[in-house]
């Protein structure tokens, strides 16, 4: 985007112009007024800043089980940094020429640390977390605690409507609410970073050197989100309140389904991240000398990559340059020259003529489509892969951060490169995106077929010739007094089915068998096994956790495919509509995507993961163990 070319002539450009001129060069270090530095800072900062927004989704199931989150509550919670963003979104553009643009990227980033450090503040303010009911100084009992004892006195009540109120999640209303008021000052924070860090590059880079400094800008950002699912992993590895262990330690390992791993310490970390990476940018001036050579590297790619190219009807080179240059200076000035009051009356013909262009609302509502599936997945991808193929949270942060989002980013960058190398017009961008559609479905159709179904659960699943009138636990377990909303599962090898306690399954007795690199917990004596027999601590292992690796490569394949689609749209989109609308046309497309995919798809998924574990509940008082069975629709819907 040319900035104010009048100004750009050769007399200027070595000197400082506008307000720059009242800065003098000595009050700020030399490389404070280099494009180059600018480019450096913004790449660290943009790459901090989608590491602090993707971190949630990398830690979603941690954070609903520490605090008792319902799925569609953490889904709303992980949308809900696009709410402030998508508000503001058309202000930040509409008053990017008039402000500080530096200064309000420093500002903003800042904002964006302490909300990162907000995230982390119901951790600190939380009781210790208590993965059973006894005291935090007897945790370490808990497995004797879970055995079967005869009753002496009443017997535990039944659960009834009337516990509802008592469900974990209204416990934490207080800490949940600061967590959307963290997101939200997250997404408010994270508005001004990209728009006014891409127009400043724009705008004082030298016209030929932009596309090189924004394709690194945009290649260091794309590693932001597989970061934060590589710092998930290592954070979720460590015991959540590592900070105020219980004296004697616990007895859970990362493998347990009552793990919880510090989930605060990553917003701890990627919030220092951000702060470091906003420093700078109180230093930059308002303007800057526009850069007056080209990049020798980009001199020489194009001198060997020059070859005759088509030249269309509307090809820039048949124009004369200076009517063209003249021509999108006056189309850049609309804007700005615009008051407030005349922008909102211009705003919604604007709006009504972009939506009314066929190509345009075509292209909006695939990416649409495209968005809804990529936002539930990269909320509750991990959480499926936990449940479905009984891996710990780190490695299904791993397997996502290390194959899933670089497979995405090779798409991108291939899709760019195709759209390049080939010169590919508008019906061929066309023809590209829906090969790539194509494509990703086909090789996603085996995903519906790579799974098992889920391990029996006494009491929650039963056989399918079950009646439904049946008691609340088996009858074996009435002789005990077994708390309704207790969690240590134990697993019966036989025949492979799970109970939520020792006490369910009516065992007795606990034995302690130590092996070469952990011990393993057995109880015996319970009534409910055929011939009495023994079950092992722990849920049971999914039958199907070997096609962990090939499931992950053929999401990661289908992610790279989809991908490829990336930048053919956008070509599609900003060579289809008038030159006037390119901007905004871009801005309405962000702001559908955001109002129609990303903010009601976590929700939408959520909702659905809810739904089918309130259907197997057969109570209320057994939503007290449903954050740790349910089992998500991704696969099924």
């Amino acid at each position: 985007m040319p900035d104010k070319d009048s100004k750009a002539t050769m007399d200027t450009e070595d000197t400082y112009g506008g307000k720059a001129s009242s800065e003098p060069q000595n009050l700020r270090p030399r490389v404070f007024h280099s494009i180059k530095f600018f480019v450096l800072c913004h790449s660290l900062l943009q790459l901090a800043q989608l590491m602090i927004s993707g971190y949630l989704k990398s830690s979603i199931s941690t954070v609903e089980k520490r605090f008792g989150l319902s799925s569609q509550t953490s889904g709303l919670l992980a949308a809900f940094n696009e709410v402030g963003n998508t508000a503001l979104i058309v202000f930040v553009s509409y008053f990017g020429s008039r402000v500080h643009r530096p200064r309000m990227i420093g500002c903003g980033a800042v904002l964006v640390a302490l909300a990162g450090l907000l995230m982390t503040l119901p951790h600190f303010i939380s009781e210790p977390y208590r993965y059973d009911h006894s005291s935090p100084e007897d945790m370490s009992q808990d497995s004797e605690a879970s055995l079967c004892l005869p009753m002496t006195s009443a017997p535990a009540p039944t659960p009834s409507n009337d516990s509802c109120s008592s469900y974990t999640e209204a416990q934490h209303l207080g800490v949940v609410g600061i967590m959307f008021i963290a997101q939200t000052l997250l997404g408010v924070g994270g508005v001004p970073i990209q728009p006014f860090g891409i127009s400043y590059i724009d705008d004082f880079a030298h016209h030929s050197n932009s596309p090189l400094y924004l394709g690194i800008l945009f290649a260091v950002t794309m590693m932001g989100p597989g970061m934060a699912y590589g710092l998930g992993s290592l954070m979720l590895r460590l015991y959540v309140d590592i900070d105020r262990m219980p004296e004697g330690g616990i007895n859970l390992t990362s493998k347990d389904p009552r793990w919880v791993g510090a989930w605060w310490l990553g917003f701890l970390i990627s919030a220092g991240m951000v702060a470091l990476a906003a420093s700078p940018y109180f230093f930059f001036p308002r303007e800057m000398p526009k850069e007056t050579h080209e990049l020798r590297c980009r001199r020489k790619f194009l001198a060997d990559a020059s070859s005759p190219v088509s030249k269309g009807e509307n090809s820039p080179s048949e124009q004369n340059p200076g009517e063209s240059l003249k021509k999108q200076d006056d189309l850049v000035q609309i804007a700005p020259n615009l008051s407030v009051i005349k922008f909102i009356k211009v705003f919604p013909r604007v709006l009504l003529r972009t939506l009314r262009h066929p190509i345009f609302l075509l292209v909006v509502l695939s990416q649409v489509c495209m968005s809804c599936m990529v936002a539930g997945m990269a909320t509750f991808l991990p959480k499926f892969l936990e449940r479905q193929f009984s891996i710990t949270a780190s490695y299904a942060n791993l397997l996502i951060g290390g194959l899933t989002i670089p497979s995405a980013i090779v798409g991108i960058v291939v899709g760019g490169v195709l759209v390049k190398r080939l010169h590919l017009s508008p019906m061929r961008c066309g023809a590209l995106c829906l090969l790539g559609s194509l494509l990703c479905l086909l090789f996603n159709l085996p995903l519906f077929f790579i799974g098992c179904s889920t391990h029996q659960i006494a009491g929650i699943i039963h056989q399918p010739s079950t009646q439904p009138g049946l008691e609340l636990f088996p009858g074996c377990a009435e002789p005990c007094s077994c708390p309704s909303d207790d969690f240590n599962p134990v697993c019966d090898p036989s025949t492979r089915v799970e109970y939520i306690t020792p006490c369910h399954a009516g065992c007795t007795s606990q034995v302690a068998q130590e092996g070469l690199d952990k011990s393993q917990v057995f109880y015996t004596n319970c009534s409910c096994v055929s011939g009495r027999g023994l079950v092992l601590a722990g849920s049971c292992d999914s039958a199907c956790s070997h096609l962990v690796l090939p499931f992950i490569l053929l999401v990661s394949l289908g992610a790279a495919l989809a991908s490829l689609t990336h930048t053919p749209s956008f070509m599609l989109i900003l060579r289809g509509v008038k030159k006037e609308d390119k901007t905004l046309a871009v801005g309405i497309q962000f702001m559908l995507l955001r109002v129609l995919a990303w903010m009601p798809s976590p929700v939408i998924h959520g909702s659905a993961i809810d739904t089918t574990c309130v259907h197997w509940a057969l109570s209320c008082g057994r939503r007290a163990v449903c954050r740790y069975y349910d089992h998500d629709l991704l696969r099924n819907r």
